[in-house]
């Protein structure tokens, strides 16, 4: 089987180790907060459900991803490996962000991934809760972009 040149590596079959890779490359796409880009690590095809919407395909994944990060402000997300198996991968995650009037919330939820051979993600199934928090009660401090290597994990924030 050829890989195509649009392959996102690392590919399926999954092990802990390259799933863990998979799942830290979309948390840094995400902490990019760049819709294009994030895009590209989907099928042109891929079917998402998240909360209520269901984008399919990468045009309406860039206008979801748009309109989510007018609204969620200085956003900033960690996910973290839950399960994963030969091209499906599970993911629980956190992130905070505030509206425009200033209030902080802090988002969990899980999702369920599925990968096409050049593991490009061609199903996104996500559930998400939003909890108000107030500003003193952030735990995701690092300045906008990528979490830094260091920075502790949900588990070791006790999420």
């Amino acid at each position: 089987m050829s890989v195509s040149p649009d392959a996102r590596p690392p590919l399926p079959p999954f092990t802990r180790e390259t799933a863990a890779q998979k799942v830290r490359l979309a948390e840094d796409g995400w902490n990019s907060r760049d819709p294009q880009r994030v895009s590209l690590v989907y099928t042109p095809d891929s079917q998402w459900r998240n909360r209520v919407e269901f984008p399919c395909g990468r045009e309406q994944i860039v206008e979801f991803l748009s309109r989510k990060w007018a609204k969620e402000l200085d956003y900033r997300l960690i996910k973290e490996l839950w399960a994963f198996d030969h091209n499906r991968i599970a993911v629980r995650f956190a992130y905070e962000w505030h509206d425009d009037a200033g209030q902080w919330y802090r988002s969990y939820g899980n999702e369920n991934w599925q990968f096409d051979a050049n593991g490009l993600m061609e199903l996104r199934y996500a559930s998400i809760n939003d909890m108000p928090i107030k500003e003193s009660e952030r735990k995701f401090l690092w300045p906008l972009g990528r979490r830094p290597d260091d920075y502790a994990s949900l588990s070791e924030l006790g999420l």
